[in-house]
C-alpha cells in the first residue's frame, strides 16, 4: 500500500503546488493590481508589501497542500479500501507493544 502511494503522494505535491501558485498569482492581482508579487529583494517596496505577500503565499500554499494532500488519501481509500497512513500507524503500535 505505501509503494502506490509515494508516487502519487509526490504527484498529489507537485500538482498542488502549480494550483497553489495560479491562485496565488490571481488573489494577487485582485488584491494588489499587480500582476506579480514583490520580491524580498526589490528594493522598490517596503517591509510590509514584502511581508504581506509573503504571509499570504504561504497561507494559500498550505492551505492547497492540504486539501490536495487530503483529497488524494480519500481517492485512495476509495480505490484501495485502505486510508494511506493505515500501515505506518499499525507499524509503530506493534513496535510499542
Amino acid at each position: 500500500m505505501a509503494l502506490l502511494y509515494k508516487p502519487l503522494s509526490l504527484l498529489f505535491s507537485v500538482l498542488g503546488g502549480l494550483i497553489a501558485g495560479a491562485l496565488f498569482k490571481q488573489i494577487w492581482k485582485l488584491a494588489a493590481g499587480q500582476d506579480d508579487a514583490p520580491d524580498a529583494d526589490d528594493e522598490n517596496y517596503s517591509w510590509r508589501q514584502v511581508l504581506a505577500a509573503a504571509m499570504l503565499q504561504g497561507a494559500i500554499f498550505g492551505l492547497v497542500k492540504a486539501a490536495v494532500q487530503r483529497a488524494g488519501a480519500h481517492g485512495v481509500r476509495k480505490t484501495t479500501g485502505r486510508w494511506p497512513g493505515d500501515d505506518r500507524r499499525q507499524t509503530r503500535e506493534s513496535a510499542r507493544a
